[in-house]
């Protein structure tokens, strides 16, 4: 007797509009982004039409640009140091929130919910707020407290200083996501675990080594990889508060390509360093997954 494949379709059919909208939406501006980057095509281009191809003319012309390299060198460093903080952070206050009781664990969490649920640019607007020269708050408070070299400074023409702003703007932003997905972990370990380990004598750094970490290592990894993609791909924050500023300071690959496309209208260069982009994003990630495959084998 013939089994009926309505019920095993059925699954699929209920994620079929996704799968085609994510094609769409994502599948096909990809494909546009490398023909362009094989192309000629600037503002002439643009507006009549009939590009013609360069073949790999223009990976060859930003690849051997120093300020290129320059830029790369600078994107790897930004996506480490947020990284690094994010994560550092983002763990301490997970640990911490599992330590905390009721009611202040829901007000933590809450805030931590708020501050997540905050649109990119509202929060890059109150940053700049909060860094203004002349009305700025953390101006005002570093002169309070006896830094009078700080009257009127400004965070956003000095390179470092408005690097460490993107750094601060960013680590806010991501911290609350990582707290939150790492506390909902932390919620699944069994306590008898904890016990045992304290009996034994271990600390509160032993237990996290020997027993939380093992246990969460896969949670860890996918958000680890969830924040190098997010931060090595942030755009907004550094348009908006810096523009790649002052001079390539704060310029990554995104603001970098976004830069060569807009400003110069050479699209097909700008194609070509998005595609670069995509491509060095793709082999971190590879080395990171064969590095975390390579430890779970050795385990």
């Amino acid at each position: 007797m013939r089994r009926p494949h309505g019920p095993a379709l059925w699954p699929y059919l209920l994620v079929a509009p996704t799968v085609l909208g994510g094609v769409l939406l994502l599948g096909y501006p990809l494909v546009r982004n490398l023909l362009i980057s094989f192309q000629e095509y600037g503002m002439g281009e643009l507006i009549r039409g009939g590009a013609g191809f360069t073949g790999f003319g223009n990976y060859r012309a930003v690849l051997a640009d120093p300020v290129f390299w320059e830029v790369v060198r600078r994107t790897f460093w930004w996506t480490l140091v947020n990284v690094v903080l994010i994560m550092v952070i983002g763990t301490l206050v997970a640990l911490m929130t599992q330590r905390l009781g009721r009611r202040m664990r829901v007000l933590v969490t809450s805030g931590l919910v708020l501050a997540w649920a905050s649109p990119v640019i509202a929060t890059t607007t109150v940053f700049q707020w909060l860094f203004a020269s002349r009305t700025g708050v953390v101006n005002w408070v570093l002169v309070r407290l006896g830094f009078e070299s700080f009257e009127g400074y400004s965070w956003l023409a000095d390179g470092p200083a408005a690097f460490t702003v993107l750094v601060l703007l960013v680590v806010w932003q991501s911290v609350p996501f990582v707290a939150i997905t790492l506390h909902s972990a932390l919620l699944t370990v069994p306590a008898e675990l904890y016990e045992s380990a304290r009996l034994d004598g271990a600390g509160a750094g032993r237990i996290f080594r020997s027993v939380t970490l093992p246990l969460l290592r896969p949670v860890f990894g996918l958000v680890l990889c969830l924040e190098v993609i997010w931060v090595f791909r942030c755009f907004a924050q550094i348009w908006a508060v810096t523009k790649g500023g002052p001079g390539d300071a704060t310029t990554t690959l995104p603001v970098y390509a976004y830069r060569v496309a807009q400003s110069l209208h050479r699209y097909d260069l700008g194609a070509a360093v998005s595609t670069l982009t995509v491509l060095l994003l793709v082999a971190v990630l590879i080395a990171y997954f064969r590095q975390l495959l390579r430890q779970e084998a050795d385990r």
